[in-house]
């Protein structure tokens, strides 16, 4: 038995029922790409990564638009972050120590490049710590 004589797709089935499984197909396709085409996965920290400490800083906001690493744009608004070594797509949580505010972020770019900083972060997320005053702050990452 085929796989098109199970869902009724054969060379038998009505147009109608062949068009909706190939516009079916065609939006699963879509809706795992981003916006320049690029497979986007959600990917889990590595195994024996419980999170680390250290300060946070955000991106400034002539960086919105550009190309990060995993090749889509930094998007201000967005819960994105930087990390040196955790896998595109994976998702963290970022807990600044003094306040107890908390949130979660993607990783999408690498860095940041100054010493005693663990990550950097969209303004949105930086927002939701607030951090944008300060500029910095300490922070706790942990798998999410």
């Amino acid at each position: 038995m085929s796989v098109r004589s199970i869902f009724g797709a054969g060379p038998s089935a009505p147009r109608s029922v062949r068009g909706m499984l190939v516009l079916l197909l065609l939006a699963l396709t879509v809706g795992c790409a981003g916006r320049d085409g690029r497979q986007v996965e959600r990917a889990s920290a590595p195994s024996g990564w419980y999170g680390e400490q250290g300060q946070a800083s955000f991106y400034a906001d002539r960086y919105h638009g550009r190309r990060t690493a995993s090749g889509e744009a930094y998007d201000r608004n967005a819960l994105t972050a930087a990390h040196r070594s955790l896998p595109f797509g994976t998702r963290v949580r970022v807990t600044r120590l003094d306040n107890g505010r908390e949130t979660v972020v993607r990783i999408n770019d690498r860095g940041p490049f100054v010493r005693g900083r663990v990550i950097d972060l969209s303004r949105r997320a930086a927002e939701e710590l607030n951090m944008l005053g300060q500029g910095v702050a300490e922070v706790r990452l942990s798998p999410e």
